[in-house]
């Protein structure tokens, strides 16, 4: 024990393993603090998202922080509800003289500036309407920079309605654009009159309600996609990407680790029984290594996925079963056959010490530090493979991993559509965290491998 702490001492000698291991902390402190503030029923809800917990993400949008890059900066996303924001303006206009009964006039406005290079997304007005006998009327106007009062809708309001501005023909006819929010937030471009120019500056909605009876109400919520959106962006479902790269560290590091742990103790110790027992036990583990090595591994996944379980944990217990008869088997019984014959075990035999304690007290500890670089530098190929399943559709559905998300990506087209952050965020943690293993990895080789250390 003390020798192996002196070795790891020395890995602060290797500039790289230093590296290394800040970037697996790093990791580690990352996936254990999305488990804490991000738990995961609320990331499978937030990830299986529905409209309810998704209206207000844009789609397809790109990540905030694109916007340092560009000079006219793209829209951001950004909701208010009428009656909780305070740069709301609400105005109770006098009543008419052959006003009805009860009749209430409330005038909502709202200014915002929009000092962007292009037009939003989208444009939505969610309404919640309470009445007793009359649904209230709301009419909808929008005043640009320019001066134009633009009169949006006037419509009664029922429990609950939605009005979206891109899908209003009438009001696209009256601006005469392609599309409403165009004509909207456009002005005239002199350099060509054909191609639209946004139009920035200060722009007022305007919600004028009418009420029938005491205690009718309107409350109204405008939802503006724009097409930048929070630190990942979003994917083609509205959804967060920034749930499943946060998920994916837990995850990718839980089935790397557990794989990497349990093939690499399980493969040592399988070895070590056929070494000390010998015989027919010893003939049945390399004919039964030799057999699996041929098998393909993944192609045997795949089939699992298909016609079993693809979930994560049947992958998990698959993968460590198809990968202990590996290689690594032969390696480890090549050694142990040189300690076999050594005299601390015979003395150990000499006074009476059991088969188990041979093995996990003298055999086992002495080729842990041939075990500890090859468990590390493992740890990358399962979280690949992982990764990997998900890309070929044989992920978990139910999780959101780095894999999920390039899986959508490839299926949705994103580098077509020209979304490489859809790819590019999963595949960058992918690569640092094989790196960061591999060069901890490799440093401790360097450190248990006399041969190398000599080098």
């Amino acid at each position: 024990m003390k020798g192996l702490k002196k070795t790891f001492s020395e890995l602060k000698h290797y500039p790289t393993a230093i590296v290394g291991l800040v970037i697996i902390t790093l990791l580690i402190i990352m996936a254990a603090a999305t488990i804490i503030f991000l738990p995961y029923r609320e990331a499978k809800i937030l990830w299986r998202g529905d409209e309810a917990t998704t209206y207000l993400n844009p789609v397809n949008a790109r990540p905030t922080w694109t916007n340092l890059f560009r000079k006219e900066k793209w829209p951001e996303s950004f909701d208010i509800r009428f009656s909780e924001n305070e740069n709301v303006v609400k105005t109770v206009l006098p009543k008419e003289a052959d006003a009805p009964e009860g009749k209430t006039v409330t005038e909502l406005k709202y200014s915002f500036d929009y000092n962007y290079g292009e037009f939003p997304q989208e444009m939505i007005l969610y309404f919640e309407g309470t009445y007793t006998n009359s649904k209230p009327f709301v009419e909808v106007s929008i005043l640009t920079p320019e001066g134009r009062d633009i009169k949006i809708i006037g419509k009664g309001v029922a429990a609950t309605e939605t009005y979206r501005f891109n899908q209003d023909m009438k009001l696209e006819a009256k601006l005469g654009e392609k599309t409403s929010l165009v004509g909207l937030f456009s002005t005239i471009n002199p350099e060509d009159p054909k191609v639209p120019e946004v139009a920035k500056g200060t722009y007022t909605m305007t919600l004028l309600v009418q009420t029938f009876a005491d205690g009718d109400s309107v409350d109204a919520e405008l939802v503006m996609h724009g097409l930048v959106y929070g630190f990942a962006g979003t994917d083609h479902k509205r959804r967060d990407l920034t749930t499943a790269l946060l998920w994916g560290a837990p995850i990718a590091l839980l089935f790397g680790l557990l794989a990497s742990v349990g093939v690499s103790v399980l493969s040592m110790v399988i070895a070590a029984y056929g070494v000390w027992f010998g015989g027919w036990i010893d003939a049945l583990i390399q004919r039964i290594t030799e057999i699996n090595m041929l098998l393909p591994f993944l192609a045997i996944l795949v089939m699992i996925g298909t016609f079993y379980s693809k979930s994560i944990w049947v992958m998990l217990g698959a993968t460590i079963l198809l990968s202990i008869f590996a290689a690594s088997i032969k390696t480890y019984r090549a050694t142990f056959m040189q300690m076999r014959s050594a005299s601390y075990i015979e003395a150990a035999q000499t006074y009476g010490a059991s088969n188990n304690r041979i093995i996990f007290k003298y055999l086992i500890p002495r080729i842990i530090p041939l075990l500890i670089p090859g468990l590390v530098l493992s740890i990358p190929g399962f979280v690949f493979l992982e990764a990997s399943l998900n890309v070929l559709g044989l992920g978990d559905p139910v999780l959101p991993t780095w894999g999920k998300i390039i899986s959508d990506a490839y299926y949705q087209a994103a580098l077509y559509n020209g979304n490489y952050y859809w790819i590019i965020q999963p595949s960058v943690l992918l690569m640092i965290t094989g790196l960061a293993f591999a060069m901890v990895g490799f440093s401790l080789d360097r450190l248990f491998n006399p041969r190398l250390r000599e080098q």
